[in-house]
């Protein structure tokens, strides 16, 4: 199988038969699943399912803003004879060095092993009751497939067509071939960077020499 996309004419059926071969998507597709069938089974619906999705969709955009910096990004360090460095950042330096290699746009099947168990006990513990938690767990599984299909369409060849796909690819395009000190959000164009001044003008940004290699 290929790994990388092919120049020239990319549809979205062309786009959408290389996503459904990537662990990642039936990863979340089946939390998603798993809580929605959950969610109904529970029933017990209050406004709280209502204000719920809301706030997530507000707090998303800073959410990716928080992983990419701090997570992503994550600069290597030595703490003792020890090396701190995440299998995340690790593939995500990859990533930077080969934006078209395919794998590497995807989170890392490997990191679910951790993730889907901390997800499914912040569901259980952090609201009043289990309903809102899995209204939780199905928004998050909303997101979370919006994110890994936006995140790799924009790796594509794919022209969008709409003025809102536009702005989002061309905001994260610049992350990668302009300067990879700003334009952190993906899904959403520069929503978060705006407020938190990492969005800056584009003609008058200097290009950074380490697009590709972070921490040289």
């Amino acid at each position: 199988m290929t790994t990388r996309t092919d120049r020239g004419r990319f549809t979205l059926g062309a786009a959408f038969a290389v996503f459904v071969r990537r662990p990642s998507p039936w990863i979340i597709a089946a939390m998603l699943a798993g809580a929605l069938v959950a969610r109904l089974i529970v029933g017990g619906w209050g406004l709280g399912d209502a204000v719920v999705p809301l706030v997530m969709l507000a707090v998303f955009p800073f959410a990716e803003w928080v992983i990419h910096v701090c997570v992503l990004h994550w600069r290597p360090r030595r703490l003792g004879p020890l090396t701190i460095d995440s299998l995340l950042a690790r593939k995500h330096r990859e990533h930077h060095a080969d934006p078209r290699d395919v794998p590497l746009v995807f989170i890392p099947w490997q990191t679910f092993l951790w993730l889907l168990p901390a997800l499914i006990a912040i569901a259980l513990l952090a609201f009043p009751h289990p309903g809102l938690g899995l209204t939780f767990l199905v928004v998050l599984g909303v997101l979370g497939l919006n994110y890994e299909w936006t995140h790799y369409l924009i790796h594509t060849d794919y022209q969008p067509r709409t003025r809102l796909f536009q702005a989002v690819r061309r905001n994260h395009r610049l992350h990668h071939f302009k300067n990879e000190h700003y334009w952190f959000t993906v899904t959403t164009s520069g929503t978060a960077d705006r407020l938190l001044h990492t969005h800056p003008d584009p003609t008058t940004t200097p290009a950074s020499p380490t697009t590709k290699s972070l921490h040289p």
